[in-house]
């Protein structure tokens, strides 16, 4: 996690506005919200400022930021231990999503005959497909892509017309990316 996701959480944690944080650390609520969103910095002393007003220690913040998992790996013998809920398929996420800020990525697992629900709330974003194992269908408008082990696609996302399946008789591993 970075340190605009760790303030937020802790803003949520204890039920407090922007706008009350904002007035307690005497910054704007905009500035504040760029600061959770990572597009500015506070320095030191608004940092601090901003700690105060949510109730916890700017060290300690610093810490967890300095703690923070840096990679994330996930080795194939770890394919083998999945537990498949009703819907067919499991998604292996790197990161949380508070350490996601500008791309995702995950290992998607697909039974067969199953399918992936597309992302929603997503504009302008680009999505990268590589078959690890297995095979999938990749609907996108009017064309489908099939996709066989070491295939690869790169597309721009299009959430309203856009699916991922897989109609083999074998479960499927992907590696998947996507720009927030």
């Amino acid at each position: 996690m970075n340190l605009g996701s760790l303030i937020r959480k802790h803003r949520r944690e204890q039920k407090l506005t922007l706008k009350v944080v904002a007035e307690k650390a005497s910054v704007s609520e905009g500035f504040l919200s760029q600061v959770e969103n990572d597009v500015n910095s506070p320095s030191v002393e608004t940092l601090i400022r901003i700690c105060n007003a949510i109730g916890i220690n700017a060290g300690d913040i610093i810490s967890q930021v300095s703690q923070q998992k840096k990679i994330a790996l996930i080795r194939k013998s770890e394919w083998d231990d999945i537990d498949f809920p009703h819907t067919g398929f499991v998604t292996r996420r790197f990161f949380s999503p508070d350490s996601r800020t500008v791309i995702d990525s995950a290992i998607l697992v697909v039974e067969p005959k199953k399918s992936i629900p597309v992302r929603k709330n997503i504009k302008n974003a680009q999505e990268i497909l590589c078959v690890l194992k297995g095979s999938i269908e990749l609907m996108l408008s009017e064309e489908t892509y099939t996709l066989v082990e070491g295939d690869c696609v790169h597309y721009l996302s299009n959430p309203d017309s856009q699916k991922i399946t897989n109609n083999s008789a074998a479960t499927s591993f992907v590696l998947w990316v996507g720009t927030l």
